[in-house]
């Protein structure tokens, strides 16, 4: 693997396989609606063809929206179609490197593995696809040959409790084989456990997709070798950590390496820049509340606080500013009433109850008042 500027290795185009799924469309309806996976999908499978792979070798699966112009052919991307490419056609193709990209709805289960949503998901039939069970074969000797893979998935991982589903999800693994030395695996995942990926429904693109598709846009020269995947990260960490000060999502990518001589998994915090400090439970906190378009009206805000304890609004600093509001007062209940956090929670909910932001406001207020019992260290969030 190489990164910009350093000279890559010799790569034969017809070496290269690629899984490309964007899934925008759900049997569950409406309400799953996802503009943007097919899109940032179709962009990606262009970067690889101008790079030379043959487009039989491009593995490209869609649930659009809206039909595509034609000349861009696809194959459904429904869970028996999805698990028969996993499965079956790509550990038998002849190569040696792989990229996969998977835009879409996704989970963190239970047991702490990433649920990528099939089209034909509904709401009472959540197929999915399990990534670390399909990362597990692929690091088999189930996988004889793509022994440089890079997977790239922009997909939600909020925690399947918090989403107070009605049914457990069904179990979805793929059988693994033997376990070898041979593979060197890479996966970029958008958004860091528990946190939501954000969508643009306006320019319909995942932020994170847009971002990758940027990057390795300016990288196109090397392509279709894969790039240098620390110094590809570094370069995302930076893109998403401005989109976090503008406000714009809440989301903190993570890096898995896994090779012979190295398995571990990297945040955006432990490559951050020298003094970058992580963010705190109070600062996720902050974050979350400000991530509901109401939290900006003074108004709107004055009805959250109205529907606090009597006793806590009187204490409450306020300010015409949001964010030194908010900041305010959450630092005045966390050392005051750090339970009445929840009727904070309560009271935000009741005005907008978005599931994504209310899974995130959830998780960081639990965080919170965990970082403030009596006698407990405040906990540092890395994601």
């Amino acid at each position: 693997m190489t990164g910009r500027g350093v000279a890559a290795p010799t790569v034969r185009p017809d070496r290269v396989h690629a899984l490309i799924v964007g899934v925008e469309a759900y049997e569950a309806g409406a309400a799953w609606d996802l503009p943007g996976p097919a899109r940032d999908a179709v962009a990606f499978h262009r970067l690889l063809c101008n790079a030379g792979v043959p487009t039989e070798q491009l593995h490209l699966h869609l649930a659009p929206l809206f039909p595509f112009a034609p000349g861009i052919e696809y194959r459904p991307a429904d869970q028996a179609t999805l698990r028969r490419t996993l499965v079956r056609r790509l550990p038998e193709a002849p190569g040696d490197i792989l990229w996969v990209w998977w835009g879409g709805h996704g989970v963190l289960d239970r047991a702490g593995h990433l649920r990528l949503f099939c089209a034909d998901a509904t709401t009472n039939d959540k197929v999915s696809i399990d990534l670390d069970s399909v990362l597990a074969r692929y690091t088999s000797d189930a996988v004889p040959g793509l022994t440089e893979q890079l997977w790239i998935v922009d997909t939600c991982e909020t925690y399947e409790e918090a989403l107070s589903f009605r049914d457990p999800l069904p179990s979805d693994t793929v059988p693994a084989g033997r376990r070898t030395l041979a593979h060197r695996q890479t996966l970029l995942r958008s958004a860091g456990r528990g946190r939501r990926a954000v969508n643009d429904p306006v320019q319909a693109t995942g932020l994170f997709s847009d971002v990758m598709i940027d990057l390795l846009t300016d990288r196109a020269s090397g392509l279709p070798a894969l790039p240098d995947p620390e110094e590809l990260f570094t370069a995302v960490r930076d893109r998403i950590a401005a989109l976090r000060g503008a406000g714009r999502t809440l989301q903190h990518p993570e890096i898995q390496l896994r090779s012979p001589g190295r398995t571990e998994v990297l945040t955006a915090t432990e490559l951050s820049v020298p003094g970058e400090r992580p963010v705190s439970a109070l600062g996720r906190a902050i974050e979350a509340v400000l991530s509901y378009p109401s939290m900006s009206d003074p108004g709107e805000r004055q009805v959250v606080v109205g529907q606090l304890p009597p006793s806590v609004i009187g204490t409450l600093p306020r300010h015409s500013k949001a964010r030194t509001d908010v900041v305010g007062i959450l630092s005045e209940l966390v050392r005051r009433r750090p339970q009445a956090l929840w009727n904070l929670y309560d009271a935000v909910i009741s005005i907008d109850d978005h599931p994504g932001r209310k899974a995130e406001l959830s998780l960081a207020i639990q965080e919170l008042t965990h970082a403030s019992e009596p006698g407990r260290r405040a906990v540092r969030h890395v994601q």
